[in-house]
């Protein structure tokens, strides 16, 4: 149920994706709004404008529009005269005049990648809200992912306290939603190296044990049935039971987190697939990776990840269904100068998730030139799930701008280097337009509000509006 609307934003049209900047050969066949969305925002009584076969890539036909009470309309009527416009990437350069002036533009407008069309938008007096900028605003945390930041938290006190985190190996077993918020905790807190082990592993894999090892664990999916947590238990390696915290401490550690930490002023984006996005770069990586070199199992393939953030654990999370062994997650302190080349030295697939500061873009590379060059073996896969442009660089040098499903990877050094725009399309199309389009229903007429106009943005969605108010 919609929340009752002061409606100033009367009409709105969705537009379907053709090629545009980040969609060359308009392959990007997905669309921002599904009929069953449409039909919300029609009761709410809103009139919607779909234009003729924006929903074809994904199975929607416009008879389904139809029935949730849209219009339909040519390619050539949709955007004149309309309010709001949706549509999932940023607008083709020749449908900008045809835009009504003061109109407001919703879309994944990557406003700093594109400054000609940048420049268009604001000459055309062009509302502009960038999708990828809605922010939540306050903060959401769920009482699971506090649960998760705090075991991992009381896991490393001692070692803060003592000073030897630096010196910490920590090791994850098993992979669900509870372990993954307990990972970016525990890469936050700079240990001298973070893995993920496989739920099977047998002690006689494990590489390291003893005073500085952590093992951290969920007891509620985890059976052990290889016996490791008493055999690393007898070798003097720190242990530690998420679920155990759980019972004895837990509810009182929500409460505690709750009552001493009120919610930041914006927290994760709004509309967003971040964790699909790494899940089908991952899967990619993975695909490729069993062609460049059929030798090695995948289980036993060395695989590296940068960042510990909602894109980065979409990839943990594929990597791990997908059975590998050991997953090395690198943080801050592991992708310094240095010591990244550490890591990189016998790696089969590095998948960076590593979002720079907009300031340190284009000036500072986690996986540089020289890395590809000199230290990746021959025949691996790097993945780059940030992407970006020439006027907005991600972690990766040798990535100049976002590849695209017309050409998705190229080679350099004997390196297959991939920086798709768009990663959900790689097999996910159907899922995440569903989840996109829910989010943007919830902006544009439930929490946010959007469709009451521009006078009255929340936060969260005001620091989106990355051209105007006109």
């Amino acid at each position: 149920m919609l929340n009752n609307l002061s409606i100033t934003l009367q009409n709105l049209a969705l537009v379907k994706e053709v090629e545009s900047l980040e969609n060359p050969g308009g392959l990007e066949k997905r669309v921002a709004l599904t009929p069953l969305d449409i039909g919300k925002l029609s009761s709410a009584g809103v009139t919607v404008y779909v234009e003729s076969g924006a929903g074809e890539g994904v199975d929607f036909t416009d008879e389904e529009y139809i029935e949730n009470g849209a219009v339909i309309q040519t390619a050539e009527q949709i955007y004149k005269d309309k309010d709001i416009i949706i549509k999932f990437k940023g607008p083709s350069l020749e449908s900008i005049p045809q835009m009504k002036k003061n109109c407001t533009l919703l879309c994944m407008a990557h406003f700093n990648s594109f400054p000609q069309r940048a420049q268009l938008l604001k000459d055309y007096s062009i509302n502009v809200i960038a999708m990828e900028e809605i922010l939540e605003s306050p903060k959401i945390q769920t009482d699971e992912q506090i649960l998760a930041r705090e075991a991992m938290a009381d896991a490393l006190k001692s070692f803060i306290h003592n000073q030897t985190i630096d010196t910490l190996r920590i090791f994850i077993i098993g992979h669900n939603n509870r372990l993954a918020g307990s990972i970016r905790r525990a890469g936050n807190r700079n240990p001298y190296s973070l893995e993920i082990l496989y739920e099977d592993v047998k002690f006689q894999e494990l590489k390291e044990n003893g005073k500085n090892t952590l093992y951290f664990y969920d007891g509620k999916n985890f059976s052990d049935t290889n016996n490791i947590i008493e055999k690393l238990k007898q070798c003097g390696s720190h242990i530690f039971d998420l679920h155990a915290f759980e019972l004895e401490k837990g509810k009182k550690a929500i409460a505690d987190y709750r009552e001493s930490h009120p919610p930041f002023d914006f927290g994760l984006r709004r509309i967003q697939c971040l964790h699909e996005t790494g899940m089908a770069g991952a899967r990619y990586g993975l695909e490729l990776l069993k062609k460049n070199k059929p030798e090695i199992t995948i289980a036993d393939a060395n695989v590296v990840v940068l960042g510990y953030g909602n894109v980065a654990r979409g990839a943990m999370h594929e990597i791990y269904e997908q059975g590998v062994k050991n997953i090395h997650v690198l943080g801050c302190t592991q992708t310094t100068g240095e010591r990244i080349g550490h890591w990189l030295k016998d790696v089969d697939l590095v998948i960076n998730g590593a979002d720079l500061p907009l300031h340190l873009r284009g000036l500072t590379y986690l996986i540089t030139n020289d890395h590809i060059k000199k230290i990746i073996p021959a025949r691996s896969v790097v993945i780059d799930l940030v992407s970006g442009s020439e006027t907005n660089r991600s972690a990766v040098e040798p990535v100049l701008g976002a590849t695209f499903l017309t050409e998705p990877y190229f080679i350099k050094n004997k390196i297959t280097i991939s920086a798709l725009w768009g990663w959900p399309m790689m097999g996910m199309n159907r899922e995440s337009t569903e989840r996109y389009s829910s989010q943007i229903v919830d902006v544009l007429a439930g929490r946010e509000n959007l469709l009451e106009g521009l006078d009255s943005l929340p936060p969260g969605v005001q620091r989106a509006l990355v051209c105007g108010p006109f």
